[in-house]
């Protein structure tokens, strides 16, 4: 027989717009899920997209590789409503292209772009470990991503003998509007959530900016450290152990991933 989560709360660090599959999986196991919105993106504007294009064109890279499904979506929608979008998908088509993960392959599909690689574990170190079995040192990289990304993956790249050029597109700042917060403050204070999974390490930020306005430090770490705290990869798990919160990292860096986690952390007995 399968087991069900009966009733426990669990929320998760994104907008109820971007946590449908979580919600989704929450109420197939009898849970009750709480969107929490951590973080918005804060983006360059028009310009991002000449500066990608003039960088395709300068650089002249062998591949482009996307981090998020974000990026992607930021990246084309600009460029279609600058009308660019066909000078734009022609760019990245004349390069190999490289997906995090799943959630991204799609959003690139979406926007016409035809993705030759995909790496097994999503995230930098599967990125790395593709880019290793591809043989291809020597190779020129471009990445169109967050200005809050960690250099991680420039540096793995470069150890792999791999040149890289980072576009950032966007900045990450903490979600202002927090009156969707309210339920979940209450329910915070009463110690009735029973798990949050983290789903960046921007999130883990933005979740202790917000809290910390109406908690003590002290109380915030104290009530964190009753419920299961689960991480969706490894640099949200490093960005949780600063804040001194233990956590169970997911196996899979994914959504479906991290809510396996958090139910195998909330079943065991």
């Amino acid at each position: 027989m399968e087991i069900m989560l009966d009733g426990k709360t669990i929320a998760i660090t994104r907008s109820k717009d971007d946590a449908s599959e979580f919600i989704d999986l929450a109420k197939q196991n009898n849970a009750v899920s709480i969107p929490l919105p951590t973080i918005e993106l804060v983006s360059k504007g028009e310009k991002i997209v000449d500066e990608f294009l003039e960088s395709i064109e300068k650089y002249d890279p062998d591949y482009s590789v996307f981090m998020s499904s974000k990026a992607v979506k930021l990246l084309f929608d600009t460029a279609k409503q600058i009308g660019k979008l066909e000078k734009l998908q022609l760019s990245v088509a004349n390069t190999t292209v490289m997906s995090v993960g799943p959630k991204t392959t799609i959003a690139l599909e979406n926007a016409g772009i035809k993705v030759n690689h995909q790496p097994t574990t999503y995230s930098s170190i599967g990125v790395g470990e593709e880019f290793t079995r591809i043989h291809a040192v020597g190779k020129k990289v471009i990445v169109p991503r967050s200005g809050a990304s960690t250099p991680f993956l420039k540096e793995l790249l470069n150890k792999i003998g791999i040149d890289v050029l980072e576009i950032h597109l966007y900045d990450v700042c903490a979600f202002r509007d927090t009156t969707q917060w309210n339920g979940f403050r209450e329910l915070f204070s009463q110690n009735k959530v029973n798990g949050i999974v983290f789903t960046s390490a921007s999130s883990v930020r933005g979740f202790f900016e917000i809290m910390s306005k109406d908690y003590d430090s002290e109380t915030l770490l104290t009530n964190l450290k009753r419920m299961s705290v689960v991480s969706i990869g490894p640099f949200t798990a490093i960005e949780l152990k600063k804040f001194d919160i233990k956590n169970t990292v997911a196996e899979v860096h994914t959504v479906a991933g991290a809510f396996d986690a958090m139910k195998n952390s909330l079943t065991i007995v």
